[in-house]
């Protein structure tokens, strides 16, 4: 749209003036200096006013997002009773877990366990911050959704279905299926990472405390369990079945959210030169699909890595620790009878307090937004909790060959573990928040996608080292 601009000052003259001038001008034949300039208007007409989060409905969704990332993980590791009752050996009896030691299947599952979830899930976190904007958010998001369901529904079918005469064919198919969740929920996590970067840190500190939340839902959960005393085979129906719910819930309220005025306007191209379109009800934006705009990877990361670094870095320590070291961790007064000592002790301390105040620490974050914009400090901070690693490895944990327990307090590694999750959650979350700001709007999915990915590695090369851990008490 072509608009005529007429430049000349509003009180350089008189409007009676004006008029006698221009007549004379007219009427004499001559022209009139009148400067007109011939532009062509980019922008906007009128500028949009920013939706509101009505009733918080956003962040309630990306609450459950962000536990559903992390969801097929926690109720795996959970069930862990579940799994050895399948694999038990069927030689003595059916129905003791583990009865005359542990079969062949049993002992191999948890190691086959971690490599079918750790490298499909990082391998696949990397390809989606490389190929994320090539692909629609929407197909992502909801594919990704509706592959673990449709999964979850499979597990929980084969928890009432007779096993023994396959054992092995069995102990296949859940492998296979454990590599599935783990491409469809990185490519979940990929996309939610890079969808809620173009947010404000509100929304990001509910996907990452989300996540955490996730944890003590499952701490929870098999605290539950213990204290019913119920089956193996019942307990883990029952996570399935919560699962399932949680998972398709999940999924209702993201096509919910889609939906949602507020959802859409912060999904808007906001790159300069780009204008809003509408329909009738809504905003439609481009950057819903897949994106056409050239993404320089090296001009992020070189913006990012500090940050990148310091996400790696905070979760490579951290699971070099946790769970491999801290669920070896029992109370030094283990064995006198207490239920306390004998039973409860390494869920509650060794998951349910770490994942509460993982979740304190990421709330934390989303309140104090510190240090903002300082990339290096924060990579410093992550490497001060290297001292974590040997406190919690002189502690009580057994069976130990070479190094001594130093120690043995109970409450002194109650404190050891309030500090470590703590410290984790709160560097997990803050370097998240400042990645959006320290990039261009047109880099913030990609930017965010990249520090899922560093995340992804970090569990990876953390559960690696924590093999490797094992073997040095």
């Amino acid at each position: 749209m072509e608009y005529s601009v007429n430049t000349r000052p509003l009180l350089q003259q008189s409007e009676s003036e004006s008029d006698f001038e221009e007549r004379d001008g007219r009427e004499s034949g001559g022209t009139l200096d009148d400067p007109v300039v011939v532009t062509k208007d980019t922008r906007p007409l009128f500028k949009v006013q920013e939706p509101k989060d009505r009733y918080n409905l956003a962040y309630i969704i990306f609450y459950l997002l962000g536990m559903t990332t992390l969801l097929p993980w926690y109720f795996f590791v959970t069930a862990d009773d579940y799994w050895m009752y399948k694999l038990r050996n069927l030689s003595g009896n059916y129905t003791v877990v583990g009865d005359g030691g542990r079969s062949e299947l049993q002992a191999s599952f948890t190691a086959y366990l971690s490599v079918a979830s750790t490298i499909p899930n990082t391998l696949f976190l990397i390809l989606n911050s490389l190929l994320s904007h090539k692909i629609s958010l929407r197909i992502r998001m909801v594919g990704s959704l509706s592959t673990i369901i449709i999964l979850f529904v499979v597990t929980t079918a084969l928890v009432k279905i007779d096993t023994d005469s396959w054992q092995q064919i069995f102990f296949i198919v859940t492998l296979v299926i454990v590599v599935l969740l783990n491409i469809a929920s990185a490519i979940l996590q990929g996309g939610l990472f890079g969808l809620v970067g173009k947010f404000s840190a509100r929304y990001i500190t509910a996907v990452v405390s989300g996540q955490a939340l996730g944890g003590i839902f499952a701490a929870l959960a098999s605290i539950l369990s213990l204290c019913l005393g119920a089956s193996a085979t019942t307990s883990a129906f029952v996570y399935f079945m919560v699962a399932n719910a949680m998972l398709l819930l999940a999924l209702t309220a993201y096509l919910i959210l889609t939906r949602a005025m507020f959802f859409q306007y912060h999904l808007l191209d906001k790159s300069e030169g780009n204008t809003l379109h509408y329909e009738p009800g809504s905003i439609q934006s481009s950057s819903y699909g897949p994106s056409v705009r050239n993404i320089s990877y090296m001009g992020i990361l070189s913006k990012i890595w500090t940050y990148g670094f310091s996400e790696w870095l905070t979760f490579f320590i951290t699971l070099a620790m946790y769970p491999s070291i801290t669920v070896l961790v029992c109370s030094t007064y283990k064995g006198n009878k207490v239920a306390w000592n004998d039973v409860y002790f390494v869920p509650v301390v060794g998951y349910l307090i770490f994942s509460t105040f993982d979740y304190v620490g990421r709330m934390l974050a989303g309140f104090l937004h510190w240090p903002r914009g300082r990339g290096w400090l924060l990579l410093l901070l992550s490497a001060f909790r290297v001292v974590f690693v040997p406190l919690i490895l002189l502690c009580n944990a057994q069976p130990r060959h070479h190094l001594p327990v130093v120690i043995h307090s109970d409450v002194l590694y109650i404190l050891i573990i309030v500090l470590f999750g703590l410290t984790n959650g709160y560097l997990a979350n803050i370097t998240l928040i400042c990645v959006p700001r320290v990039v261009d709007a047109t880099e913030q999915e990609v930017a965010s996608s990249m520090m899922a990915a560093f995340l992804g590695v970090g569990l990876a090369c953390g559960s690696a080292l924590g093999l490797g851990m094992v073997k040095i008490l």
